[in-house]
């Protein structure tokens, strides 16, 4: 029965879009609780006759026992690249189809010299970043009340990401062609804000060798069912309840993501390969020295002023830090694949990551919201991004979405990361192709939300128009 769709009267085989199945989202059951339908033709006056349920009103609309209203789509054709023609001769993208173009393409669209390295124009950010965040501190420590310390806080915290962004150019290496250079900038960049240089680099490279992927994505991946059901209830409020998800990044640091273990700190842990351990301990020995120098400035200006200073803050950017990296691989209005086994490239990971306007924030931030070309080329300069960009979404085509645009702050995103945290809950534990689902014990679906029934052979998400 799963493969057949209600037609105009009757019931109608569905037609099958690939040739051998393919494993992936699970689809609403079709079990026995589902009453048989009866069909009969109606007189509607005109001379022209409807198809109706047996004894089901024709003025209104019937709804099955199942928690959505049913409806049906077909599809004619698909298209290279991931379109598709509908009856109706409407188009439908599919975002989990193999693009048409290869990297090489996106690569050779871009103009090479937003691949160029300027040290010193690396080096101009870095001082006008650290100027800023000393002189915000001198400010605030001047004036000292109550009306300064809340625009403190924000701005602050926002610098402090700004520092880490520049930190995280060094990591990969769009800082300077000087790897030297690149360690010893990264290394104060980092160390002041808390965050263990090499030990988050080789993490965040591999959530950079493996976005999309299911298991091996480091960063924000989503937890297979079965992991997600074993959670407690304390680590799924701390996990998916604000304001705890945008605190998650210290924690993260030292015990990773729920089904996962190590720690950035240690030398041992399966984050790293024998070559890397002498990094790890000196990115260790570095945010421990900042700690320490931390301690010890509590003694000399006091415990306040230095929470006043560089504590809030500090929570400010770890905010920030963890509202950019999940926003830009979750909560966009359409339904976005992730992917395991052979489903799973580079580049189809990659397409599946977002770009996101910050409003006033994105020069502050240095464009790190044009994240689509950074992920699949980290080592283009941030100063270049957003003309690569330009440059490389004729290629992208529709697997580019177009970010929407902020206010001068970006308070639209709150909206988006409350509606994400609420539905994106866990994936299947099986198929190449799948999809985030909701927790119903959580979140009871509204009866008016719109179900397509396809066949469980498919693993695409529900059509729509």
């Amino acid at each position: 029965m799963a493969g057949w769709v209600l037609s105009e009267c009757g019931l109608r085989p569905l037609p099958r879009i690939y040739p051998t199945p393919r494993t992936g989202r699970d689809q609403p059951p079709l079990n026995s609780s589902i009453p048989k339908l009866r069909f009969f033709r109606a007189d509607r006056g005109n001379g022209s006759s409807s198809c109706l349920f047996s004894g089901i009103d024709k003025e209104r609309d019937w709804v099955l026992k199942v928690s959505a209203t049913f409806r049906v789509q077909e599809v004619d054709e698909e298209i290279e690249g991931g379109e598709r023609i509908l009856n109706g001769g409407e188009e439908f993208f599919d975002p989990a189809s193999p693009p048409s173009f290869k990297l090489s393409d996106i690569k050779n669209a871009i103009p090479k010299h937003c691949w160029v390295k300027d040290p010193w124009k690396s080096m101009s950010y870095v001082v006008r970043d650290v100027a800023v965040v000393l002189g915000l501190a001198a400010v605030a420590a001047y004036f000292n009340n109550w009306v300064v310390w809340p625009l403190y806080w924000f701005a602050q915290g926002t610098m402090f990401w700004a520092l880490f962004v520049l930190g995280h150019d060094c990591g990969h290496g769009s800082f300077s062609n000087n790897p030297k250079l690149n360690g010893v900038v990264g290394h104060l960049l980092h160390s002041s804000i808390l965050v263990p240089c090499h030990g988050w680099r080789i993490s965040h490279r591999t959530h950079h060798q493996n976005h999309g992927h299911v298991e091996n994505d480091e960063s924000w991946h989503p937890l297979p069912e079965k992991t997600y059901r074993g959670l407690d209830i304390v680590t799924k409020i701390l996990r998916f309840t604000l304001p705890f998800p945008l605190l998650a990044y210290p924690i993260y640091l030292w015990g990773r993501s729920p089904g996962k273990k190590g720690s950035h700190f240690d030398p041992n842990s399966d984050l790293f390969v024998k070559n890397e351990k002498e990094d790890v301990i000196t990115s260790t020995v570095s945010w421990t020295a900042m700690a320490a120098l931390l301690v010890g400035l509590s003694f000399i200006i006091g415990p306040i002023q230095l929470l006043k200073l560089y504590g809030v803050p500090y929570l400010g950017f770890v905010m920030w830090l963890d509202l950019v990296t999940y926003l830009h691989h979750h909560g966009h209005e359409d339904v976005l694949p992730w992917y395991r086994g052979k489903e799973w490239s580079y580049l189809r990971g990659g397409l599946t990551t977002l770009d996101r306007d910050y409003g006033w924030i994105n020069n502050i931030h240095h464009d790190i919201g044009t994240h689509v070309i950074h992920h699949l080329f980290p080592k283009i300069p941030h100063y270049n991004l957003l003309e690569a960009n330009e440059a490389a979404k004729p290629v992208l085509g529709k697997y580019y979405r177009e970010p929407k645009k902020s206010a001068p702050l970006p308070f639209h995103l709150i909206g988006i990361l409350l509606s994400s945290m609420r539905k994106d809950r866990y994936v299947s534990d099986t198929g190449d192709i799948v999809y985030y689902q909701t927790d119903t014990q959580l979140n009871r679906p509204k009866k008016s939300a719109v179900y397509t029934i396809i066949s469980p052979r498919v693993s695409k998400p529900p059509l729509s128009c």
